[in-house]
């Protein structure tokens, strides 16, 4: 990803979720240096992502595909591409949050070898007050 990626990861961001990530939280991932990756298919971009990495661990910070490309396994090549990456970089376990209702992002994620290790109370906004937050972790 780069900074002439932005208005498009900002468009489909804020189609994509809820409560999106601004221009201003992606360009800022940029310019700490985390890994953003845009994924293509066919010439054209379908899917984005922004990894934070501390020493030993990856942390997934943004994972999206666009609606049309959803649901055929794009996900989970863009999540094996991140676990790559990470492992070339020195990490050993990767770690992300996801809301307990986003329910294919949960089965993605058990498939790929998260497992939950705990919860952080109210963490997302949600239309209704707050959503707590499943912490789940996969080793490398």
């Amino acid at each position: 990803m780069s900074e002439d990626d932005l208005d498009w990861v900002s468009d489909r961001e804020a189609e994509l979720h809820p409560f999106p990530w601004s221009r201003g939280n992606f360009a800022d991932a940029l310019a700490a240096g985390y890994a953003s990756w845009i994924m293509h298919e066919a010439g054209r971009p379908i899917g984005y992502s922004i990894v934070l990495g501390v020493l030993d661990e990856a942390h997934l910070l943004n994972i999206s595909v666009v609606r049309d490309a959803q649901g055929q396994g794009r996900g989970a090549r863009l999540l094996a591409h991140l676990f790559a990456e990470a492992r070339h970089s020195g990490a050993r376990e990767f770690f992300l949050e996801v809301r307990p209702s986003n329910q294919s992002a949960l089965a993605l994620y058990n498939r790929s070898g998260f497992i939950e290790i705990g919860r952080r109370k109210g963490y997302y906004p949600a239309t209704d007050g707050r959503e707590d937050a499943i912490v789940m972790k996969a080793s490398l």
